[in-house]
């Protein structure tokens, strides 16, 4: 059985004309991949069989239509700061190595936010102060919010992934909800990734992202860390990552292999979903890096081009910015879908 959940746009479920401007978010549908019952018996066993316990669905994302509307947040700094004057014939938008119009362009700095958090709650998190620090990444959010943000709080350990508070801006039921936190039991950290889009199209605000909070242990996932990110990025969905004491991605070891490989998973999801990565070690680190997210998500600009008729595969994405000045240019690498309109049908 295939369950299909389309986007959410000004509080309704609808299908979307795609040349709306920003309004039209790009469609997607989300399955669950329901385990096959056993076929029934009139014969008893002979012997007894052991409880097989069931598996959980793995959750996948598959295109269901073929028009839409492809949205690419982009932010753009310059030197310490970010250019914030930017204006649509600014920038150069790429597919596949050619140029696509650019058809709808945004770049508010007080648009509301739909935000998923995701926190690790299994038992590696337990020492080091990480649960304290995680709720202190809750509380810098919720001192911040503006008028329209709202949030979704989602936890994951030994017993999967709970959707604790769905989206409120109700700021006193995350606060009640994060003092309740313990760490206990074993990781999918992979798998829990995977339901973040899930969990996000139930948001509101056309502007959103996620936030995932862990030290980066993963012993119990069914998913690899490729098929997690794979399904993020084609959701459209810039995430955020704070490693808690998950060390340098970068940083190699005299035989030139990385030293911290949880923190390289974690900077590859960042990076191809087009967040960032930051390996937290203390309260200075914390700050410094959930104030970076917020002027990240704050100054976006926002991108949209329309697809048309033919396959569904990953297009390759670039984005460039005229000027000058040295600029630093973050967005994601890519989409899964159709080609953008008016290119050859399959191209």
């Amino acid at each position: 059985m295939v369950v299909r959940v389309l986007h959410k746009t000004e509080g309704a479920m609808r299908d979307t004309d795609p040349r709306r401007g920003l309004g039209a978010i790009l469609l997607l549908a989300a399955s669950l991949l329901l385990p096959a019952g056993l076929p029934a018996t009139t014969q008893a066993p002979q012997t007894p069989q052991p409880t097989q316990t069931p598996q959980p669905p793995t959750p996948e994302f598959q295109d269901s239509v073929s028009v839409g509307l492809v949205l690419v947040p982009v932010v753009v700094r310059a030197g310490a700061g970010f250019a914030n004057n930017l204006e649509r014939k600014d920038f150069r938008l790429r597919i596949d190595g050619q140029p696509v119009a650019i058809e709808s362009f945004e770049r508010r700095s007080d648009a509301p936010a739909s935000v998923v958090i995701l926190q690790d709650l299994s038992g590696s998190m337990a020492s080091g102060g990480k649960l304290e620090e995680s709720r202190n990444v809750v509380r810098f959010f919720l001192s911040r919010v503006l008028p329209g943000d709202e949030f979704s709080l989602a936890t994951f350990a030994s017993e999967g992934l709970q959707v604790e508070v769905p989206f409120t801006t109700n700021t006193s039921t995350l606060s009640q909800a994060i003092a309740n936190w313990e760490a206990y039991g074993t990781t999918a950290l992979h798998d829990a990734v995977a339901r973040m889009p899930q969990i996000s199209l139930e948001g509101h605000n056309p502007k959103r992202f996620a936030v995932l909070v862990t030290d980066g242990v993963d012993n119990a996932s069914r998913l690899t860390p490729e098929q997690a990110r794979d399904i993020v990025r084609e959701a459209q969905l810039p995430t955020y990552v704070l490693g808690l004491e998950a060390g340098d991605p970068y940083e190699l070891s005299t035989a030139g292999k990385k030293v911290y490989r949880y923190a390289d998973v974690l900077n590859l999801l960042a990076a191809m979903t087009g967040g960032r990565y930051y390996g937290i070690n203390g309260a200075e680190d914390l700050q410094k890096a959930l104030t970076a997210i917020l002027d990240d998500v704050r100054h976006q600009y926002v991108l949209g081009f329309s697809t048309g008729d033919g396959a569904v595969k990953f297009h390759k994405l670039e984005v460039e910015v005229e000027g000058k000045d040295r600029r630093t240019v973050v967005f994601r690498r890519g989409y899964k879908g159709t080609p953008p309109a008016g290119t050859r049908a399959g191209g």
